[in-house]
């Protein structure tokens, strides 16, 4: 990237973890809400942009990106069956057999996951163990692939982020950026729901930027209280990256291989309130405890997540909370035929 495009993108970026994401983090509450708001328009969309003559196999094959170990994705797979279910028969033709492929890391609780899969399904289920950020499928032989609330994440720390010769170094700050690649069968859909920044609202202003700015000032008070150096805080990096619809956009005419045949901005269900705020410091210990632990050491995140608990509880930090939410994106795209341009 180019430096002024490095240091535009990281003024929109946040704190998060990539592989030290956890179940409970990916298939919390706020996870299905995301799901609920872009459950109805993502079916429509699907039944208006398959093309059922380019159904060329016997058996449509399904991808879920970031499954982890719950329900949510169980909800999802089973939306995206029935709106395709329903156009192929719109269409008269005869319903091929389905398999699903589940994807998520190599520690993913793979055993819970697949126990709570319904004994009456209608396709086949395999667990597919590996970072998306990689192949993990022959070229195009996924129908149709599906993300929620994971393509935010990063596999790995940038190196640009970590190098103290870089605009992108992070001086003092623990967030900056990501991105995805997929491929899928010509005509194939790819559907992608992810927070983002509504439009012309920098992060800065929103609620998600407060809860990480206070776990930010909380880990450099604690290195400062002789934990860690605070050269150990400037390399401490937790990649996501929340885009705007720009963003996105870009990224998808620059890749080249795929059309924007829906792209949707819904309100966000997760309302920060004094309830929510009670659950913060689990939640994020949940999501972040693992890795934080790797590099600052056990005893550190305990007594970062203990001070998190505590500030959060302070009531003038609800006080000056009503900013801004993330959006929820709702992304439909189609892999176009490599000869169109």
């Amino acid at each position: 990237m180019e430096d002024g495009e490095i240091k535009e993108m990281s003024r929109s970026c946040a704190m998060f973890g990539g592989e030290g994401r956890s179940s409970y983090a990916m298939n919390s509450s706020p996870q299905r809400g995301f799901l609920e708001a872009a459950q109805e328009i993502m079916k429509m969309s699907i039944v208006e942009n398959l093309e059922t003559e380019k159904l060329s196999s016997a058996t449509y094959r399904i991808a879920d990106f970031g499954c982890s170990c719950g329900h949510n994705a169980i909800l999802a797979i089973q939306t995206i069956l029935e709106a395709v279910q329903h156009k192929i028969q719109l269409e008269g033709c005869e319903l091929p057999e389905f398999q699903v492929f589940f994807n998520d890391l190599v520690g993913n609780d793979f055993n819970t996951f697949f126990a709570l899969l319904p004994p009456q399904r209608q396709y086949y289920a395999s667990g597919v163990p590996g970072t998306f950020h990689g192949r993990l499928f022959p070229e195009k032989s996924l129908n149709f692939a599906y993300s929620s609330c994971a393509l935010n994440w990063l596999s790995k720390v940038p190196e640009l982020v970590t190098d103290k010769a870089s605009p992108a170094w992070n001086n003092g700050k623990i967030y900056h950026l990501g991105a995805h690649k997929e491929e899928l069968v010509e005509g194939g859909l790819m559907a992608i729901i992810m927070p983002g920044l509504p439009d012309a609202v920098p992060l800065s202003q929103t609620d998600t930027a407060l809860l990480f700015q206070l776990l930010e000032s909380c880990i450099i008070g604690v290195a400062k209280q002789g934990l860690a150096s605070m050269e150990k805080v400037d390399t401490f990096n937790l990649p996501v990256h929340f885009p705007s619809t720009g963003e996105l956009e870009k990224v998808v005419k620059r890749q080249g291989k795929y059309s924007i045949e829906t792209l949707e901005v819904l309100p966000n269900p997760n309302e920060l309130t004094k309830a929510s705020l009670q659950q913060a410091p689990s939640n994020l210990r949940a999501v972040f405890d693992r890795i934080i632990s790797s590099h600052f050491g056990n005893e550190f995140s305990k007594k970062l997540f203990d001070e998190y608990s505590k500030r959060i509880a302070d009531p003038s930090f609800l006080s000056i909370s009503h900013l801004c939410q993330l959006s929820v994106f709702l992304l439909v795209l189609k892999r176009i035929n490599h000869c169109k341009r």
